[in-house]
């Protein structure tokens, strides 16, 4: 999507949601310093607004700060049920500077996509994010509080990479699945890399995020614990 056609868009959404802040930015209005957003007050926000009743569902997890691709990056928040999904803030005092990098990680270990940002920032996510990536604005209301505005719904990743989705487990728990299916103690006595791509010939995306979530429910000491399960 062009920009001009993406400022568009946001300014037309905005219109429709009675979001004031976000329409006067668009026509080139100043934002005052009571709009600037941070990410712990959008973090909170969706936790509160749109989380939690996956938190209240057997079998969810909802992680904060999930490590991605072996450290590659990084997601504000992950749902992981029947799938992952990821939220990644974007406050209207951060930048954009990295979100390209992000991006591409995301791609190919994310099998969804939601990026929640401040309405400054809608023109380029628009631009940049891939059509299947979901959209939230984050306004700030005039009393400090954060509304959530669905721009986009996410949609399945035709990208993701299996291998890199295989990623999220620990190489013992990787042993453990493949020899669950058979194979030896000394078959897997291989590089962590290519234990990946044993996975993948034997267990598909969907067992690979089902593994995910029972080995995620089984650890006890890590440092994304999750914040439900």
């Amino acid at each position: 999507m062009k920009t001009n056609d993406a400022q568009f868009c946001c300014l037309v959404s905005a219109i429709k949601s009675g979001n004031k802040s976000c329409a006067n930015y668009h026509y080139g209005l100043t934002m005052t310093s009571s709009a600037a957003t941070t990410d712990a007050d959008i973090r909170s926000a969706l936790h509160r607004q749109r989380l939690q009743h996956h938190k209240s569902r057997p079998g969810t997890l909802v992680i904060d700060e999930l490590g991605l691709a072996h450290a590659r990056g990084r997601v504000d928040v992950a749902v992981i049920n029947g799938c992952i999904h990821g939220y990644e803030i974007k406050s209207a005092r951060d930048n954009l500077d990295r979100l390209g990098n992000q991006l591409d990680v995301y791609k190919a270990t994310l099998q969804r996509l939601t990026i929640v940002a401040a309405c400054r920032h809608l023109p380029k996510v628009l631009t940049e994010a891939p059509d299947w990536c979901g959209l939230i604005e984050a306004e700030q209301g005039p009393r400090g509080g954060i509304q959530l505005h669905s721009i986009r719904a996410a949609k399945s990743n035709p990208d993701v990479d299996p291998v890199m989705l295989a990623h999220l487990l620990w190489r013992p728990e990787v042993i453990e699945l493949l020899t669950r299916v058979g194979y030896t103690p000394k078959q897997v006595r291989r590089p962590r890399k290519q234990l990946y791509e044993m996975l993948c010939e034997v267990l598909t995306p969907r067992q690979i995020t089902a593994a995910i979530r029972e080995f995620m429910e089984r650890r006890q000491a890590w440092r994304d614990h999750p914040a439900h399960a």
